[in-house]
């Protein structure tokens, strides 16, 4: 998504066939595959012009919402790191990571695993630049990615890169939500050092009762004077504007009371560690970080619809504006709500690649144009889809599996 609206052209490799067909109906060149087995066996079929490595490994095992699996076993993989990079038997890597419990926390190795690739393929050249994102506990992980790919020892031959990693505020350059990601960027030498990403928008203050307090706080630094950042986005502005363009799928009539819009929304998760502690944010705030469980969050009216539990929902068009998604983005297939929450908020992605490509931020033209999605002929959408699942054989097992009930028999 960002790299279509800076102008990049790109293709993607997905492993679940609902996010394979909402970007068949996007336009967005997909493979429908194992990244694994693309590597190991497929990985002649990525064209040599591809110059740029860009993924978000499953972040479940080491997100925070998740059973941790992953966070308990950061020491373990950093090891793994540096055994790929030195060489030793990659089966025994495998079947020892195996062994940790969770199949994606290994998957976190797989950038790394394509940048060795590349480099030990004869007729590829490395990849010019690399950009990872995840949840902020893997900001270690990338660390030790960065120092390795600066040294360029092992493996790498020598291919070394200009690298770093930050922890990115998605409220902080226009994200209508607080997310936390860590991401690292990497990049050949000889285009300059990589600069930290330029902020536009000030910090949300997670507590309100002290909120006064640090927005003082924030006058002492030059970075962080009201007057030169943006304040956050708010989840009824973001709503309202996508409701605007003519025939857009976000209908906040619903939520409007009076002249505006003053709902408040109940997450679907508990907070300091009691899972009823159930935490609200106000129509005139940014949404709680956007899961693939945003459709349970509870979105009330008023305060009187809250005590008789009278409550709505926001729908998937509404879910993918919190995370700039454009208005009329054509989600498609099942699980339309976990696509969503899975997916990288794409204003954050145009900051990125921005820096990432160009050394520089996006422009306010090409951050409007993000707003609207183009019109995908239909024929488009079914020359993709063969591309990417024409030999269903390559396809993830299973994965095009139709579960159909049992009839009843007639009465």
């Amino acid at each position: 998504m960002a790299a279509h609206f800076l102008g990049f052209k790109s293709i993607g490799i997905e492993w679940d066939r609902n996010a394979c067909e909402t970007r068949y109906a996007a336009g967005l060149p997909t493979i429908h595959a194992d990244v694994s087995v693309m590597r190991e066996k497929r990985f002649h079929e990525i064209p040599k012009t591809v110059d740029v490595l860009a993924g978000g490994p499953p972040c479940q095992s080491f997100s925070v919402a998740g059973n941790g699996a992953g966070r308990r076993a950061l020491d373990n993989v950093e090891k793994f790191i540096h055994r790929l990079v030195d060489g030793e038997d990659e089966a025994q890597i495998d079947k020892e990571l195996h062994a940790l419990g969770d199949s994606r926390t290994a998957l976190v190795l797989e950038p790394l695993r394509w940048l060795l690739k590349a480099i030990e393929t004869e007729d590829r050249e490395p990849y010019k630049v690399i950009v990872l994102e995840q949840v902020p506990a893997v900001l270690p992980l990338w660390e030790v990615y960065a120092k390795l790919l600066r040294g360029g020892e092992g493996r790498l031959r020598g291919v070394k890169y200009e690298a770093d990693c930050w922890e990115l505020k998605t409220e902080q350059f226009g994200v209508p939500q607080t997310r936390t990601r860590a991401v690292l960027v990497a990049r050949r030498p000889g285009e300059g050092a990589i600069e930290p990403l330029e902020t536009t928008h000030r910090p949300f203050d997670l507590h309100r009762s002290k909120r006064n307090a640090v927005q003082a706080d924030t006058l002492l630094t030059d970075s962080e004077i009201p007057e030169t950042k943006q304040r956050w986005v708010s989840m009824a502005e973001a709503l309202d504007a996508a409701s605007k363009p003519d025939g857009s799928p976000v209908d906040v009539s619903r939520l409007r009371t009076g002249g505006g819009m003053t709902f408040f929304v109940v997450s679907n998760y508990g907070s300091g560690g009691d899972p009823k502690n159930r935490g609200r944010r106000l129509s005139s705030e940014p949404a709680f970080t956007v899961t693939g469980k945003i459709s349970r969050n509870k979105v009330y009216k008023d305060i009187a619809a809250y005590g008789a539990d009278r409550y709505d929902r926001f729908t998937i068009p509404e879910a993918g504006v919190l995370q700039t998604f454009p208005h009329n983005f054509p989600w498609s297939g099942n699980d339309q709500a976990q696509q969503v929450g899975n997916a990288v908020p794409p204003r954050l992605g145009m900051h990125v690649l921005s820096r990432a490509l160009r050394g520089d931020t996006p422009s306010d033209e090409e951050l409007a144009a993000a707003g609207t999605w183009p019109s995908v002929p239909r024929t488009t959408t079914e020359e993709l889809r063969h591309l990417g699942c024409g030999d269903q054989s390559q396809c993830p097992p299973e994965s095009h599996k139709v579960t159909r009930s049992p009839r009843k028999p007639a009465p």
